[in-house]
């Protein structure tokens, strides 16, 4: 408390330090021509002097001068020089307005090429930008998919509240359909297609922008966006020479430092960028502490004016607590579910927990004098904290590399490339064998001391352990692309993806809980008793190695004729998925035994093949209105889990592709001195032959899994956003999307109950009633307004304000089953919730640069529900003659996170 006391006095003093300063300047922002996005550090200077400035984080300067006549320069590296006259008097501001550069050089185009930045007003796509003054304004560390909350039909949430747990749905499509890139390199799994954030904990530290493409986009490369795709661009090498650090504090004895550093451009050649975050926190949410580094680098070099090299790297090494387990409301608060209609049964049936809304079922106090060793990461550490144990925790390090190769080869032919690498391994911990439980609370917890005991009982035989679920693997990928002129009014491209990977998966034994050895049977490699007696770092359970390899091409042609632009992209992709386990034989004898000198069991697939055509057009009306629209038909090939089944090593006999149909109205008005934006669009998207896995629990000991097929969707909807800025001193804001999405069809689903002792398992055929319920996981309609009020010169507040509604809750098709069981899925309550943010650049002299800042979110303390799923077979309560079923009572949820604040300052030099 002591520290947020001395943080927020420091913050409270700058903050109306020199408000009473006189203006008496020439104003202005500087940015890129093509992309509309800010140009940090500008140099902006009087003709023939070294009297200048440069510009901030928005792009913005303020030159003071006295009276008179000049002419002002405005250059950055790469782009043409602009001069302006200018005259002043006493007391005088006169506002350039917006700067626009032409960039001279291709070099610069180089990463939003490989990213497939589209251009608004020019790129027929539906699109969002987020600079890296609205990161740093509004984000206050949190991860980073939730400043992707201010964009239409985008809906992220922290689940469970660990740090970097996050999840992000566009559309109604989840992470796994939306393409997410680093500087054009795609980040997705190469397995499932989804994004794990906490292995990119500091590439929002390190992010100069972000653009959301909503839909199909207009990305060439055979990637998962369906939903759209987000494209992180990180800070190139600067250009100027300076270095900063930034101290933030906030709830959960949140503490974060980061520091850069800038060489600047030297001899016109070289120029390099380094940040380092180190982050640790107890958590909001109980026991989800976070203990974290990340590092960013990022250098370039001109080798003449038609070749230059740039190198990227961003990891991030962290473990952190996590909450994994939703509750039934009742468990956070009886209060809250009471008023959302919960009946007196379900909160007998689950008794508010002590924490409230914090409570978190994956830990649990043990007795200090327990002192083992935990493995993980190739070697035995101390354990975390020495009175309590994470029965959920996660720790990775999977940093990204990537070098790019620019190269004009002529006035008309250019070329970009980029190789990259991107491994490592971590993974999660849980529970493995037979555990001790404290049912005394909402939900069942590890008891550890129980478990500890009954280890540690030679006449009791079922055992526990912690095990880690181990994730190691490697991706090693190189994409080129090459842009030929073939006229003013055409331009062509083509390209090639090539991607392969390797990944283990294994268990592994990470605490014994008081135990020598933990005996194991289900490795048939292991023919003797003593090979069975697993120490820490053995594996169990199951060993597999996948690999995936990956080729793809595309062409695209563009076409301008004055307000014209229509764009036309085809692209094909192969993919090939094999498995090995390690665990199982290849063969068997002839009396059922496994032999091993048959090998190990290998599973292949052949070639799958997919494509995508994708096209649109966009007509500048005026200088002010644009219209467009687009189409797309997409092939995709279906994920490693929907072709073989990583229990068995079962190869589906004709695995069906995925097919995405897409179309997309739109339109735009910007006024030309940008006091006016406002942004609408129209989208109808259909998903067919989706196919997927889930887990199912058959009973209250056995889980199974089942595979679904031939499920179709239907998404549709209206997205709108808006900015108006009447006057320097306030600024408005909007976006809003309404949607309908609908499965269209009931679906048939093939259920395996595998048995363990014998590696066998039974399947049972099921059908799934889901026509016309709604997909959920995220609301159907969202509703956003902020304000921003510049009372003083480098101060800005920022009010928000979010209503969400029309969630649906997830579920599981697999329990639909009942014909007769036709009521919509249970349906979240609409809330509101409140945000503000605080930044202030204090006035300072010479090259220091001063910010403060503070960010409060959800400012009423409201108490939301922001993840559900319907009918829980965990959490849900049903009732008589499952009479709660499609209920509050029978859902199981994640409450949105209570008040908190982030706190900082940050310092520059220059």
């Amino acid at each position: 408390m002591k520290k947020l006391n001395l943080l927020l006095t420091f913050f409270l003093t700058v903050l109306f330090a020199g408000v009473s300063f006189s203006q008496g300047t020439v104003t202005g922002k500087v940015v890129d021509a093509t992309y509309n996005e800010s140009l940090i550090g500008a140099t902006v200077v009087l003709k023939g002097t070294t009297t200048g400035t440069v510009t901030d984080i928005n792009g913005a300067f303020s030159l003071k001068l006295a009276a008179g006549s000049y002419t002002i320069d405005v250059s950055y590296i790469g782009y043409e020089l602009q001069s302006f006259p200018v005259t002043i008097g006493d007391n005088e501001t006169h506002n350039l307005g917006k700067v626009k550069l032409a960039s001279t050089t291709f070099a610069l185009e180089g990463v939003n090429i490989m990213a497939d930045r589209a251009k608004e007003r020019k790129t027929p796509v539906a699109l969002s930008n987020i600079s890296k003054a609205e990161i740093q304004q509004q984000l206050g560390s949190q991860d980073l998919p939730m400043i992707m909350n201010m964009t239409p039909s985008v809906y992220a949430t922290p689940q469970g509240g660990g740090a970097g747990d996050a999840r992000m749905v566009v559309r109604g499509f989840n992470q796994s359909n939306v393409a997410i890139m680093i500087n054009g390199v795609p980040i997705n799994d190469m397995e499932n297609g989804w994004v794990y954030w906490s292995n990119w904990d500091g590439v929002a530290d390190a992010t100069s922008s972000i653009q959301i493409q909503r839909g199909l986009s207009a990305i060439n490369l055979a990637t998962p966006s369906v939903g759209g795709t987000m494209n992180i661009i990180t800070s190139p090498a600067e250009m100027r020479a300076g270095a900063t650090a930034r101290l933030e504090y906030g709830s959960g004895n949140f503490i974060k430092t980061t520091f850069s550093a800038h060489t600047g451009l030297i001899n016109n050649k070289f120029a390099a960028s380094v940040a380092a975050v180190r982050k640790v926190g107890e958590g909001v949410i109980d026991k989800t502490w976070t203990d974290a580094w990340a590092y960013y680098v990022g250098l370039s070099y001109n080798v003449n004016k038609n070749h230059r090299l740039e190198i990227y790297a961003v990891g991030a090494p962290q473990r952190h607590g996590q909450n994994l387990y939703k509750q039934n409301v009742a468990a956070y608060s009886h209060e809250y579910a009471t008023e959302l209609g919960a009946s007196d049964s379900t909160l007998m049936k689950f008794p508010e927990a002590s924490s409230g809304r914090l409570y978190n079922e994956n830990w649990n106090e043990v007795n200090s004098s327990y002192n083992a060793k935990q493995y993980w990461n190739g070697k035995e550490h101390d354990r975390y904290a020495t009175d309590f144990m994470n029965e959920r925790e996660n720790y990775y390090h999977k940093p990204v590399a990537n070098l790019n190769w620019y190269a004009q080869w002529s006035k008309k032919i250019s070329q970009f490339t980029t190789v990259y690498y991107s491994g490592g391994k971590g993974g999660g911990t849980g529970t493995y064998g037979k555990m001790q439980y404290d049912r005394t609370g909402p939900s069942q917890i590890v008891d550890w001391n129980a478990t500890i005991e009954k280890n540690l009982d030679p006449t009791y035989t079922n055992k526990g352990i912690l095990r880690n679920s181990v994730n190691g693997q490697w991706t090693i990928g190189a994409i080129t692309k090459v842009k030929i002129d073939f006229s003013d009014h055409f331009k062509g491209q083509v390209g090639l993806d090539w991607r392969t990977a390797e990944i283990e998966h294994f268990y592994e034994v990470r605490d014994l809980l008081g135990l020598q050895s933990y005996v194991f049977k289900g490795n048939q490699f292991d023919t003797d008793a003593g090979m069975q007696n697993k120490v820490l770092g053995d594996k169990v359970n199951y060993f597999n190695t996948n690999t995936v390899d990956w080729f793809g091409g595309y062409a695209q042609g563009e076409y301008t004729n004055g307000n014209l632009t229509a764009y036309g992209t085809f692209g094909y992709s192969m993919i090939k998925y094999s498995y090995l386990n390690h665990f199982k034989t290849a063969d068997t004898l002839s009396n059922g035994d496994p032999d091993v000198n048959s090998g190990e069991l290998k599973s292949n697939t052949d070639w799958i093949n997919g494509f995508q055509i994708k096209g649109g057009l966009l007509y500048n009306f005026t200088e002010t209105f644009s219209a467009f629209g687009n189409f797309g038909y997409v092939s995709k090939v279906p994920i490693f889990d929907n072709v073989i089944d990583d229990s068995d090593g079962t190869v589906a006999k004709d695995p069906q592709n995925e097919k995405f149909i897409s179309y997309e109205l739109g339109a735009i008005y910007k006024t030309t001195n940008d006091k006016v934006s406002i942004k609408g669009n129209f989208y109808y998207t259909t998903w067919q032959d989706r196919t997927f896995t889930t887990s199912v629990r058959l009973t209250e000991t056995e889980n199974g899994i089942a595979f679904i097929k031939g499920v179709d969707q239907r998404h549709i909807g209206f997205e709108l956003e808006g900015k108006y800025r009447p006057i320097n001193f306030i600024g408005f804001g909007a976006m809003a999307s309404i949607a309908n999405w609908t499965y269209i069809n009931d679906v048939n689903a093939t259920v395996k109950n595998y048995d363990d002792a014998s590696g066998s398992f039974t399947t049972t055929e099921i059908h799934a009633y889901i026509k016309d319920l709604k997909v959920g996981d995220a609301p159907q309609t969202g509703l956003a307004l902020w304000t921003n009020i510049y009372p003083v010169k480098g101060l800005n507040i920022q009010f928000i304000w979010r209503n969400l509604s029309n969630h649906y809750a997830d579920f599981n098709p697999i329990y639909r089953q009942d014909k007769t069981d036709t009521e919509q899925v249970w349906k979240t309550p609409s809330y509101s919730v409140f945000d503000t943010h605080i930044n202030y650049t204090v006035p300072m002299k010479g090259r220091v640069e001063l910010d403060v800042f503070a960010h409060v979110f959800n400012i009423f303390d409201t108490f939301y529900i922001q993840d559900a799923v319907d009918n829980s077979q965990y959490n849900g309560y049903y009732g008589y003659d499952k009479r709660y079923s499609h209920t509050v009572n029978s859902a199981e949820v994640f409450l949105g996170a209570p008040r908190t604040f982030n706190v900082g300052v940050k310092i520059g030099f220059h």
